[in-house]
């Protein structure tokens, strides 16, 4: 193998290790500081431009009022945020100690394998990569085996969570379609790239909501106006997830568990 080959056999696993402790370290930053639920107060539209009527800022002004859990007095901040809400929605709200500055916690992707494990994943694709590269094979098959039944386990884990919640479907409405530019034109790849994200208005609990889906397209005509998708309300954590327990994820996590299992059963063999 090149030098070059080598090195990039590294890659896999540092991406996977990078999203998952980036994960993790949101969620001990929002442990730490604590949360409460507000109420949505108003959302106002601020988009401002340039002479040359190119956009400077664009995001929503969202106030938002709570009860402040350690004087139990009501109060009301003004947030900015990328996401549009409803007036009325249920948010939840963070102050960073540090700062003071407030932050609502946006709807944010479930990921199947969640950052823990991905963090792991991640750390043994590395290991495997190294292994290989020093041409230790049973170090790198062991890693490999790890990685096989590992992901098998995350898969089956998530499908059985997620029967357990008992998730109740909940229709919502596209109401408009947000559109981020991922990259621009050169010499070598032309035209602008886009990504398209449904923005969906739905009622859960008696509230309406408006919610930025994590689910995208690079094809404009992917998602419509006056469309219909379906979401998933669990009425003990007041959450709403985008996906239900599927069969797919149980069979292929199953799979892999098995292949994870017979590779390291093959490798104690001849050890």
């Amino acid at each position: 193998m090149s030098q070059l080959s080598n090195l990039l056999l590294y890659i896999p696993g540092i991406i996977i290790f990078l999203v998952g402790s980036g994960q993790v370290r949101r969620y001990l930053a929002l442990k730490r500081n604590g949360t409460v639920y507000g109420d949505v107060v108003s959302c106002q539209h601020i988009v401002k431009k340039d002479k040359k009527d190119r956009e400077i800022y664009n995001y929503y002004n969202v106030t938002v009022e709570y009860t402040n859990p350690e004087t139990h007095h009501k109060e009301r901040h003004a947030v900015k945020s990328a996401s549009e809400f409803a007036e009325g929605q249920q948010v939840q709200v963070f102050s960073e100690k540090r700062t003071g500055n407030y932050e609502i916690i946006e709807n944010e992707t479930s990921f199947v394998i969640n950052p823990w494990e991905m963090m792991v994943g991640g750390a043994l694709l590395i290991l495997l990569a190294l292994f290989t590269n020093q041409g230790k094979q049973v170090p790198a098959m062991i890693c490999l085996a790890l990685v096989l039944a590992g992901a098998g386990a995350a898969l089956i884990f998530d499908y059985v969570s997620l029967r357990k919640r008992n998730l109740e479907p909940v229709t919502g409405e596209v109401i408009r379609v947000y559109t981020r530019q991922i990259s621009r034109g050169t010499k070598i790849v032309k035209g602008d790239k886009f990504t398209y994200y449904p923005v969906v208005k739905y009622t859960a609990d008696g509230r309406e909501n408006i919610r930025k889906c994590s689910v995208n397209s690079s094809n404009e005509k992917s998602f419509k106006v006056g469309d219909t998708l379906t979401l998933y309300y669990d009425p003990d954590l007041k959450t709403v997830f985008e996906r239900n327990a599927n069969k797919f994820f149980l069979i292929l996590g199953i799979a892999l568990l098995a292949v994870g299992v017979l590779a390291g059963a093959s490798i104690l063999s001849v050890l």
